[in-house]
């Protein structure tokens, strides 16, 4: 007999969290506003209903974390590579819609000027 434990809905609320991350303060680093709501209509990084066990939840977890500190990195050198396209095949793995390489944020990053976005979370709100 085997027991596993259940994810929890706390971890399930992380993973969105780091998802509505990706989308608000990482994507628009790298693409346009145009690109996004694409992304957004080809599900890229939707979450299934819940994850099987608490452990496929924390490696989820630790594997999006890792993938935005790459790409939060002022440079992106070679050297996380390979530990980009591990952590995004463990995405998949779970069943996250990751259709990224690497060298796509790379080459992103080279022509992406502007951080003017509507994804991005405004800075302060205007109260009236």
């Amino acid at each position: 007999m085997k027991i596993v434990f259940a994810s929890t809905p706390g971890q399930e609320e992380e993973i969105c969290g780091l998802v509505r991350y990706i989308y608000s303060t990482v994507f628009p680093l790298y693409f346009t506003d145009k690109e996004i709501s694409e992304f957004e209509q080809l599900k890229v990084l939707h979450t299934p209903d819940d994850f099987n066990t608490l452990k496929d939840a924390f490696q989820v977890m630790a594997s999006m974390q890792t993938v935005i500190s790459i790409l939060e990195s002022p440079t992106l050198d070679d050297q996380y590579a390979a530990l980009f396209n591990k952590n995004v095949t463990t995405l998949q793995e779970f069943g996250l819609f990751f259709p990224f390489e690497f060298e796509q944020f790379v080459e992103a990053k080279n022509l992406k000027n502007s951080v003017f976005s509507i994804y991005i979370k405004a800075a302060n709100e205007l109260l009236v």
